[in-house]
């Protein structure tokens, strides 16, 4: 069961967030939209997985570390559920809140996984820190940032999604820290056009509206199930391909401490058993899922993958563990608005 303190005040940060724009103006958002979707969507087709921090190299010993609570646990209930319950299905159905986030680094073109979260305005997204911020040069966000969920080989279901500002804690920011790699981005509303060939972009409305958000939950007991959902695409250290990236995939499983990955600076991190690949980073941890309605709570992001048992296969995935510090980034980003980009169809 997800476990929910009686109060829901922003939890005191010993160290402030880190805000940092992406498209900055509307004219500057509809500028990336129109720059993705150019000659028919050719460079979402083109884009590839994005493997870097991805990974951790060699055999890894599960457990230890220092995840913990720091506080009293507490949970933000999905858009329109004030309580989801798990319900029992011979299948599990996708959310419809996840898809790919695409940017654009050093003059090339990729993506990430990530979900849609419950916001104040509707207009939040929820991904890995090193899926928004280039943290191999130390430089500041990804380029030309947009969300799309649902995307399947170049069509945008609900619409395409520009990021407006990027939302990490200070340890990810400043010292790449992959204990705080998550990132929670506002988005502009979405566009949608008839035709991506001289298009002109209506506006498709809040994120949140269109495709629902997943709840939110921190400061969670460690063993409880999970559901890892994103979109794996890279090869295990073998060379093996088992996944194409063109849908999303799951994993199932209880956390566990995830142990020490000290190139990665992670000495508080948990884990569950699965086999994702790159591009399953910022992929959403659903605790609670009722695959019915959809709808759970988000209590991690896919961090980085790794190999337990030297066998050459990826077998775990980890992801920061959500405290009382991650709500606070959390809400600083929940609380701010982002409006249209584009007019309504008329």
């Amino acid at each position: 069961m997800i476990a929910a303190s009686l109060t829901t005040a922003a939890a005191a940060s010993s160290t402030a967030p880190v805000a940092d724009g992406l498209a900055t103006s509307q004219a500057s958002a509809l500028k990336t939209v129109a720059a993705w979707t150019a000659g028919n969507g050719k460079r979402l087709k083109a884009a590839a997985k994005f493997t870097a921090d991805s990974a951790v190299q060699g055999k890894i010993k599960l457990g230890g570390g220092d995840a913990a609570p720091d506080g009293k646990t507490g949970v933000v209930p999905p858009i329109g559920q004030e309580k989801v319950t798990p319900t029992k299905v011979k299948n599990v159905n996708l959310p419809r809140t996840i898809g790919k986030v695409f940017f654009r680094l050093n003059g090339k073109d990729y993506w990430c996984s990530a979900s849609s979260i419950q916001g104040k305005h509707r207009n939040l997204v929820a991904t890995a820190g090193h899926c928004v911020y280039d943290v191999d040069s130390n430089r500041d966000t990804l380029d030309e940032w947009i969300f799309i969920p649902g995307y399947y080989q170049g069509k945008a279901p609900w619409g395409i999604y520009p990021g407006k500002s990027a939302y990490t804690h200070f340890d990810f920011g400043t010292y790449e820290d992959f204990d705080s790699d998550y990132a929670f981005v506002t988005v502009y509303n979405g566009v949608t056009a008839d035709s991506w060939n001289s298009p002109k972009w209506e506006d498709a409305g809040r994120l949140g509206d269109n495709v629902g958000g997943q709840g939110f939950a921190w400061n969670q007991k460690i063993g409880q199930p999970v559901y890892a959902f994103g979109y794996p695409a890279g090869v295990h250290p073998d060379g093996d391909q088992p996944y194409s990236g063109h849908t999303p995939k799951y994993c199932y499983g209880k956390t566990t401490a995830a142990g020490v990955a000290s190139a990665f600076k992670a000495e508080a991190q948990i884990a569950i058993k699965c086999s994702f690949t790159a591009g399953a980073s910022g992929g959403p941890w659903i605790a609670q899922y009722s695959s019915t309605k959809r709808l759970g709570y988000i209590n991690g992001v896919t961090s980085l993958v790794g190999d337990s048992d030297g066998n050459d296969r990826y077998d775990f995935a980890t992801s920061p563990y959500f405290d009382s510090e991650t709500y606070a980034v959390y809400t600083l980003a929940s609380n701010l608005g982002s409006g249209p980009i584009a007019k309504p169809a008329s």
